[in-house]
């Protein structure tokens, strides 16, 4: 599967500056499907579309990123970021804010369509890809699958047996799903953080458990022999990969184009949807430019509308789409069942003896896992902390099972989109993890660290999610097949179709999820 090359490739129609085209009315340009984003619903859709000979026109806000730099590189590293971090910001926002108390993680950087964006609300933000693969460019690439009994308990009308037995298996063979070699990892200085946090949790009693990736691992040995060019090794992670990581560029939306049948625009925003007296979608976007700024208008108009534009994308568009009138016929179920899949990071200081390394590798290869607990169900990622020196602090991602759930709403006055999300919400996830986190300090007299999220005081960062969940649940605001109500041939194939939570990182059940929907669309809904 060869992965993608050029912008020509893609189909990409590149946005002119002229004031003129900004002022020109925009010719209506009709597909028989058209796909908002290309994260993981959004790839999953555009590939099984083209397959089927449908002609498929996917919306992407972000870029493609295939262009080098000055560097020679196309993503900056974590540790020196540079304009191509972060989605029209001047400073970086990395989830950790200081070290030791000093503003030693963020630079300041000028504003471009950067490929990481954090998008705030009042008492949460949430971390989000840009660009074509969406979140695949910027996440840890930690490809878990959740317990059958868990999956079950948050979707009781869903075929467990079919999805484990089909539908999980489909999306790791497509998305690259390998594991690191065992011998490989007990040897290598890279995880000498993780068997750390491994040796804390063993005399906690706790179980840890090995969690595959879309990294190549092989990659990755040769990396470590001085082979192949450093990626993972390099501390490249949050702010994009330029080697080893199958990214959804490399696996699904390489295998879409493949196809002949579909074409991918970016830097265009859906503003908004609505529906033609024929019944078609009527689509309106905004062309960016690399500033920013809008630099012309699209119109667009399809007959099989398919939206992952991501829990917070696809929510705002059809929660704006029902409360001004353009799909009014939406239930009120849009926009609710939202949370944070439970994520609240924090960081322990080791004694001098036990050293996490100075090198680390970038992708998280091993879990805590306590979600068996009854009475406080945790999984914790153990994450890594690349700053190229010892500095003895075990960093943990931990994702409880926070029960609580927001809703997206419409404000009138202002024309945006507000989540209901409170501080007293994240509270859970801290109490959570802190009797978890208790307990491996306890037994192994060490301390949480304070000096790491901006606050002398603040020990776990609950104000940011990397896994957005809920907004268009299945069942509620869809069928149980991502069908949204009161709307025919409009479906919904991203993380907003997961209520909240999941209990491990969430991409390959939505990955999964996707191919159940495009299964049964494709069998039931489109033209022989």
């Amino acid at each position: 599967m060869a992965a993608l090359q050029t912008a020509a490739t893609l189909g990409f129609t590149r946005v002119g500056l002229q004031s003129a085209r900004a002022a020109e009315p925009a010719a209506v340009e009709s597909a028989p499907a058209i796909v908002v984003g290309s994260g993981y619903g959004g790839a999953v859709a555009a590939l099984r579309l083209g397959q089927a000979g449908i002609r498929t026109l996917v919306l992407e806000m972000g870029r493609l990123w295939n262009t080098t730099g000055s560097d020679g590189k196309v993503f900056c590293s974590t540790l020196a970021p540079d304009q191509r971090s972060m989605w029209f910001r001047t400073r970086t926002e990395a989830p950790l804010a200081t070290f030791l108390w000093l503003d030693l993680v963020n630079k300041d950087i000028s504003p471009y369509p950067g490929v990481l964006d954090r998008v705030h609300f009042d008492a949460m933000s949430v971390y989000v890809g840009r660009g074509v693969g969406g979140g695949s460019l910027v996440n840890g690439g930690m490809a878990v699958t959740p317990l059958p009994a868990y999956f079950a308990e948050q979707f009781p009308t869903v075929d467990v047996n079919e999805m484990y037995g089909t539908y999980f298996p489909r999306a790791r063979a497509m998305l690259g799903v390998n594991s690191v070699g065992p011998a490989w990892f007990e040897s290598t200085e890279w995880y000498r953080f993780a068997r750390t946090s491994r040796k804390a949790a063993a005399n906690t009693g706790l179980r840890t458990t090995f969690v595959p990736n879309v990294y190549d691992f092989g990659y990755m040995e040769r990396e470590a022999a001085g082979t192949a060019t450093k990626s993972a090794l390099a501390g490249e992670v949050i702010y994009g990969n330029n080697h080893g990581k199958k990214s959804l560029d490399k696996t699904y939306l390489a295998a879409a184009l493949g196809t002949g049948n579909v074409t991918i625009h970016t830097m265009e925003r859906v503003r908004s949807v609505g529906r033609a007296p024929d019944g078609t979608y009527v689509l309106t976007t905004d062309r960016i430019d690399d500033t920013g700024t809008v630099v012309g208008t699209g119109q667009y108009g399809c007959t099989y509308l398919f939206l992952g534009a991501g829990s917070l994308g696809t929510s705002e568009l059809l929660v704006r789409a029902r409360d001004t009138g353009t799909l009014p016929d939406l239930n009120s179920r849009v926009g609710a069942g939202w949370g944070t899949n439970g994520n609240t990071m924090l960081g322990r200081a080791n004694h001098l003896w036990d050293t996490v390394g100075a090198h680390q590798a970038t992708m998280p290869v091993m879990g805590i896992d306590d979600w068996a607990n009854a009475d406080n169900p945790v999984f914790a990622e153990i994450a890594p902390l690349p700053m190229g020196f010892e500095h003895w602090v075990s960093l943990y991602l931990a994702i409880t099972k926070n029960p609580e759930r927001a809703s997206f709403t419409y404000d009138t006055a202002s024309g945006s989109v507000k989540l209901g999300w409170s501080a007293a919400q994240s509270a859970v996830s801290v109490r959570m993890a802190k009797k978890l986190f208790d307990r491996i300090n306890a037994a192994n007299a060490t301390i949480y660290r304070y000096d790491l999220f901006g606050s002398p005081s603040k020990v776990f960062a609950d104000d940011f999610t990397y896994h957005p969940l809920g907004g268009c649940v299945l069942g509620e605001a869809t069928d149980d097949y991502g069908r949204v109500k009161g709307c025919s041939r409009l479906y919904v194939t991203d993380g907003s179709l997961v209520p909240g939570s999941i209990g491990v990182n969430p991409f390959v059940t939505i990955t999964a999820l996707a191919e159940r929907t495009m299964a049964r669309v494709l069998a039931e809904d489109t033209a022989p």
